[in-house]
């Protein structure tokens, strides 16, 4: 029997929300990197995972992603999936 598809939502604690879905894949967590550039310019790379480990693994790669990559900082957070409605 095929899984039901649901959406997911994810606030961050600066208040922006990213939405998911429709899906069936069984995502708990969110995790989201804003790089600083040299320049004074931002990044930001984001995932989804199925386990808060998973997504905490993303942090061990980051230091040497920040020197290959020549930033200057970064905040990496991860937060939970919550379901909810298509905004």
């Amino acid at each position: 029997m095929a899984r039901k598809k649901r959406y997911l939502r994810a606030t961050m604690a600066d208040g922006w929300v990213k939405t998911i879905g429709p899906t069936a894949a069984p995502f708990t967590h969110f995790w989201r990197i804003v790089a600083v550039l040299d320049n004074g310019k931002t990044e930001v790379f984001w995932g989804h995972s199925k386990s808060p480990k998973e997504a905490a693994g993303k942090k061990t790669a980051l230091a040497e992603a920040a020197r290959q990559r020549g930033w200057t900082s970064y905040a990496f957070e991860v937060v939970e999936l919550t379901e909810g409605k298509p905004s």
